[in-house]
């Protein structure tokens, strides 16, 4: 499982709440009710001991917990912790326009995809030398929402790269411990396979067995991309040609359409290190096919003759890869990966006014805002809120569009009727 699509929605923030200080022999104690606690975000972790992406394909909708509540006695509430979620290293954050949000290359790196909302605030908050008492309070704002897709990108060092049958998923297990599925029919390996290959106590590399290619790989066909991503992040590439020549291939005709492949899928691929692995010399009319393999390539590239199956010529091959990895890792990063990538905000939506069926929408994230966090049960929260809506410029959009007075206005999911620079009354 290498992509997968999720919802992702921060916690909503604590309620404010309405609350007066009642003792006794004091007889005006003043509001003190607290403001509620912020949401917890949503966070991918990178941990490089996940190689696959599987568990998130269970948890398509994530949501952070929400805030706590405020309370009376000036308490406040608590924010709630963040959800975390472990990633494999080498996922990439996109949007559903496919544009990158943030890539996870190092074990540790964070990337905060939605925040949580923030915390309504209490009463006390609204006291002022005129408004002493004020009987209302915030709401809670919701945490960000948005719907992201996770790619995964294995981080290998070499790739191995090869038509069907060409071996290999033997070559990789013969030299790591990797277990890939072995068998004699095509597409045997149909998800990336990943190997820790050891030439002594003091060198090493991480060789991904890939999926073999067929032709027309660069424009979907077959595991098309599903497999040629996986191969933008290897360092250098060893081309695996099934030098027997068995199902009657041709071994230079499948090293010229692998590197076409490449070409088409990405051009900068065929510039870094490449080596070829003669395969399955073991089998009889491997010697014949590799020296006429060798007249057209004209020392083009290294070649290593080798059986995958006995193990003969191994070692040379691996040696060599080695020495072309050294060259291409860059300088050493002394600091692990302990950056915190903050996904940009969404894009904001301005104040707008339409009509649709007699009804005066009123859209824009501001004013949506307002109404969520509105305390409507008493009438000082609703002066407050025609207030806020007053300075935001509603009243002033819509008299602009054309509302008169009785006509009805909605905004998010809250619906009133329009009355022209009326007072808020008890009775509203």
């Amino acid at each position: 499982m290498d992509q997968v699509k999720v919802f992702v929605k921060g916690g909503r923030g604590g309620d404010g709440v309405v609350s007066f200080r009642r003792e006794k022999y004091i007889p005006h104690g003043g509001p003190d009710g607290g403001s509620g606690g912020d949401g917890g975000d949503v966070i991918f972790i990178a941990n490089m001991r996940k190689s696959t992406l599987v568990d998130l394909s269970y948890r398509p909708h994530l949501h952070a917990p929400a805030g706590k509540h405020g309370e009376g006695k000036n308490k406040h509430g608590k924010s709630a912790p963040s959800l975390t979620l472990e990633v494999p290293t080498g996922t990439m954050i996109k949007d559903e326009e496919g544009m990158i949000l943030a890539d996870l290359i190092k074990q540790g790196q964070r990337a905060v995809v939605a925040r949580g909302g923030k915390g309504g605030r209490g009463n006390i908050t609204f006291a002022t030398a005129r408004r002493r008492a004020p009987s209302f309070a915030e709401k809670g704002e919701d945490g960000e929402a948005r719907t992201l897709i996770l790619e995964l990108k294995l981080l290998a060092d070499v790739g191995l790269v090869g038509f069907p049958n060409a071996g290999k998923s033997t070559l990789l297990s013969s030299i790591s411990a990797a277990k890939p599925k072995i068998a004699d029919y095509p597409f045997t390996t149909l998800i990336p396979q990943l190997g820790m290959v050891s030439l002594d106590r003091e060198r090493s590399f991480v060789m991904a067995d890939l999926p073999g290619i067929v032709e027309g790989a660069h424009r979907g066909v077959g595991l098309g991309h599903q497999f040629l991503k996986h191969i933008e992040r290897t360092m250098v590439l060893i081309y695996v040609i099934d030098m027997a020549g068995t199902e009657e291939r041709d071994p230079f005709a499948d090293y010229t359409k692998l590197r076409e492949e490449l070409t088409r899928f990405q051009p900068e691929l065929l510039k870094r290190p490449a080596v070829i692995a003669a395969n399955k010399l073991d089998i009889p009319t491997a010697e014949a096919n590799l020296t006429a393999f060798n007249a057209k390539l004209q020392g083009e590239a290294e070649v290593f003759p080798l059986s995958a199956v006995t193990g003969e010529g191994v070692r040379p091959l691996l040696e060599a890869v080695y020495h072309h990895w050294q060259e291409q890792i860059p300088p050493p990063d002394d600091e692990e990966g302990d950056e915190v990538f903050y996904l940009p905000p969404l894009p904001r939506r301005e104040l707008s006014v339409r009509q649709e069926q007699g009804i005066y929408i009123v859209e824009g994230d501001d004013a949506e805002r307002v109404v969520r966090r509105a305390d409507l049960h008493g009438v000082e929260g609703r002066r407050y809120f025609k207030k806020m809506l007053d300075e935001l410029g509603v009243e002033k959009a819509l008299k602009k569009a054309g509302i008169s007075e009785g006509d009805t206005v909605r905004i998010s999911d809250m619906e009133f009727i329009f009355y022209q620079d009326s007072e808020v009354s008890s009775e509203d």
